[in-house]
C-alpha cells in the first residue's frame, strides 16, 4: 500500500500573470498534444513518448526556455516538466511547437501531488530542482519544498544510480539543500568534498542567472545520487 505523502503547506504562492493571445492559444490547442493531465492514476510512461529513453523530471521549469534547451540538446532523453505558472506553461508550448519537439511532456499542477500520484516508483533517472522559491525569511523556512519527507518521497521514484539535481542562488537555501540530503542515507553526494558540485554542462546558464552573476549573486548547484539503500 502506498504510504500518503502528507501536504499541508504549499511551496509556492500561485501568482498568475497575463496570457498572451499566443500563450493562450498554446494552452487551448497545443495543450491536448503536449500537456499531460493531473490524475491519481500512474503514468504509463514508456508509452507517454514516441521514443523509449531515459525520463527527466523537472520540477518548476518557470518560463520553459531553460527546459526547451535541454530537451532540444538532448534528444535521447525524455522529458517532464512541471509548473503551476500557466504564462510559462503556455511559452513552453509555444516552444515545443515551433521546433517540432517529441521528447518533453508538461504537466501543469503541484509538483508533489503529480510525484506522489501520478509518477511511478522506481521510474525517474534523473530529478531537477532549479532555483526554487527560496522562502528566505526564517518563518516562512517551512514552506521551503527540500524537506525530508519530499526528499523521502523522491527516494521511492528515483531508480538505483539515477540523479536528483539542485541548483540555488540563495546560500542559505544552498545550506540547507546540503544539510537535509547529507542526513538522507539514500542518496550520495557526488562532489568530491561532500559539498557543491561545479554546474553540469547540461544545465543552460539561465538570462535570470547571467543578470545575477554580473550583480556578483554566487549559484550553488548539488548532484545526488539514489543509492541502493531504502528510504525510510
Amino acid at each position: 500500500m502506498q504510504t500518503k505523502y502528507l501536504r499541508t503547506i504549499r511551496s509556492f504562492v500561485k501568482r498568475e500573470g497575463r496570457l498572451t493571445a499566443g500563450q493562450q492559444r498554446a494552452l487551448d490547442v497545443l495543450w491536448p498534444e503536449f500537456g499531460i493531465d493531473y490524475s491519481t492514476d500512474l503514468l504509463d510512461i514508456k508509452h507517454l513518448f514516441p521514443q523509449v529513453a531515459p525520463v527527466v523530471l523537472e520540477i518548476g521549469f518557470g518560463n520553459g526556455d531553460s527546459l526547451f534547451q535541454m530537451a532540444q540538446n538532448n534528444p535521447h532523453q525524455n522529458y517532464i516538466g512541471i509548473e503551476v505558472h500557466r504564462p510559462g506553461v503556455g511559452h513552453l508550448l509555444q516552444l515545443i511547437e515551433t521546433h517540432n519537439l517529441i521528447n518533453l511532456k508538461i504537466i501543469c499542477h503541484d509538483a508533489v501531488d503529480v510525484i506522489e500520484n501520478q509518477i511511478a516508483d522506481n521510474s525517474l533517472d534523473r530529478v531537477q530542482l532549479f532555483f526554487p522559491d527560496p522562502w528566505h525569511k526564517k518563518k516562512h523556512n517551512k514552506r521551503r519544498i527540500v524537506q525530508q519527507t519530499f526528499v523521502n518521497l523522491l527516494a521511492k521514484k528515483i531508480k538505483t544510480d539515477g540523479i536528483f539535481h539542485l541548483a540555488t542562488d540563495w546560500q542559505d537555501y544552498a545550506e540547507h539543500m546540503l544539510e537535509v540530503l547529507a542526513k538522507n542515507s539514500s542518496f550520495i553526494n557526488m562532489s568530491a568534498d561532500n559539498e557543491y558540485s561545479p554546474r553540469p554542462d547540461e544545465r543552460p546558464i539561465t538570462k535570470f542567472e547571467k543578470r545575477g552573476h554580473r550583480l556578483g549573486h554566487g549559484v550553488w548547484d548539488l548532484l545526488f545520487k539514489k543509492s541502493d539503500v531504502n528510504s525510510d
